[in-house]
């Protein structure tokens, strides 16, 4: 009897030839990982030279105390992720154009503004951070540092025009460039298995930890890469929003995005931990190291040549992925918002200003670093808030709508992070 494609599809899988299972099984793995990409884009923004400075800074100042804060965070990023990734695929629109289709005009001008906030505090992160490598590397002048790392943003975005897996594997491969440089330099450092429990008991060591803490949430949680992975997906998987219409569709891209994003973030994670742990262990309490700089040299003393160039070089792969996905995120905010474009280079002029004068006037990279990992913790509520409630509306998602146990776990998470963003608040206000 002869079987059409359709037919033959339904049928259950014991029913069918075991040849044709073979046939089947192969493509439709390589089906599956195809669909991988955007969290890696993602992902970067998790490992930016924010999150350098925030790890070891917390790692030497307190040891293996906040590495709990990383674990969370990671976590927390995951299933954010997770509901920002399934609102493209269910909707065909990114986050911030649903949030001008459905709130008033003055809460959508609020939540652009803020987001505007929020990438200048990126940029300045990511800028800063290519241009303090490019000098460690071979001592460009930190000003000429900035500039060459917003160029070669532009480079990388260019990649873009070749369609997006060109642009996915460029920023996998510098993310693969950041693990490599620091698995190689924590197996050097080794790991103390006492401070690695103890640091996954929640606390904190006074008003200074909670900064830190606040900033290596930030840096994790970058509310800038809520917007832009819910404009990845769109498109990336064909017509998702009508294969999505069957349970077994929705399932089988739901299955290939939520492997994008454990694979990809678990990375990060993985990396932001291995960064707190290496400062834990060669930096403890030595105030030489409260800089990239003193870092780095600080390697190079314990560890030799080798894990200080590993450490220069993962941090100019860190600034260069970052500042082009986060150029590219502030494309996506502004359309979103506003439904208006700009030109890219008057954009990246715009939020390379304020760089630029942190490394024309003197100021430390370092501390800037860190507290603009802090702003963008003040910023994840204006994301995540409007996320949860319209992944949570039936009307919009349909079948993809979020469990209960989902948008409870989401709230929790909203809460626990405006929390601390307040107690932060009242600590520096008091």
């Amino acid at each position: 009897m002869y079987l059409s494609k359709t037919e033959a599809a339904v049928l259950p899988t014991t029913l069918r030839a075991p040849a044709q299972r073979t046939r089947r099984t192969e493509p439709g793995r390589r089906r599956l990982w195809s669909m991988l990409g955007p969290a890696f884009v993602a992902a970067v923004a998790y490992v930016d030279p924010g999150n350098f400075a925030t790890n070891f800074s917390g790692g030497a100042a307190f040891g293996y105390t906040l590495l709990w804060v990383i674990v969370a965070a990671n976590l927390m990023a995951m299933l954010i992720q997770s509901l920002t990734a399934k609102l493209g695929l269910a909707t065909g629109r990114d986050l911030a154009t649903l949030c001008r289709e459905n709130l008033p005009t003055p809460v959508t001008r609020g939540l652009w503004l803020q987001a505007e906030a929020v990438a200048i505090a990126t940029d300045l992160a990511e800028i800063v951070g290519g241009a303090v490598a490019l000098y460690l590397l071979f001592g460009v002048p930190l000003p000429i540092g900035g500039v060459i790392t917003a160029v070669v943003a532009f480079i990388l975005l260019a990649a873009q025009s070749r369609g997006y897996r060109p642009f996915e594997r460029v920023i996998a491969g510098l993310l693969l460039v950041i693990g490599i440089g620091f698995g190689y330099t924590l197996l050097g450092s080794g790991v103390d298995p006492g401070g690695l429990a103890g640091g996954m008991v929640p606390s904190f060591d006074g008003a200074e930890s909670v900064v830190l803490a606040t900033g290596i949430l930030g840096a994790t949680v970058m509310p800038h890469v809520i917007y832009v992975h819910s404009a990845l997906t769109p498109g990336r998987y064909g017509d998702a929003v009508t294969a999505g219409r069957t349970r077994q569709g929705r399932g089988r891209l739901l299955r290939a995005q939520r492997i994008d994003i454990v694979v990809a973030m678990g990375l990060a994670g993985l990396v932001n931990a291995a960064m707190l742990v290496i400062a834990a262990q060669l930096f403890t309490g030595d105030s030489g190291v409260e800089s990239l700089e003193g870092v780095h040299a600080g390697l190079g003393d314990q560890l030799g040549t080798g894990a200080a160039l590993a450490f220069a070089l993962a941090l100019l792969a860190s600034g260069f992925a970052s500042s082009s996905v986060g150029t590219h995120a502030g494309q996506v905010v502004m359309a979103g918002f506003l439904k208006r474009h700009i030109p890219v280079l008057t954009r990246r002029l715009i939020t390379l200003a304020p760089a630029l004068a942190v490394l024309v006037l003197g100021g430390d990279p370092t501390t800037a670093l860190v507290w603009s990992q802090v702003v963008l913790s003040f910023g994840i509520p204006f994301a995540l808030v409007p996320l949860l409630w319209l992944t949570s509306r039936r009307d919009l998602m349909g079948g993809w709508v979020n469990r209960r146990t989902t948008t409870v776990a989401g709230s929790v998470i909203a809460a626990l992070i405006i929390g601390l963003n307040a107690h932060l608040l009242l600590g520096l206000l008091g």
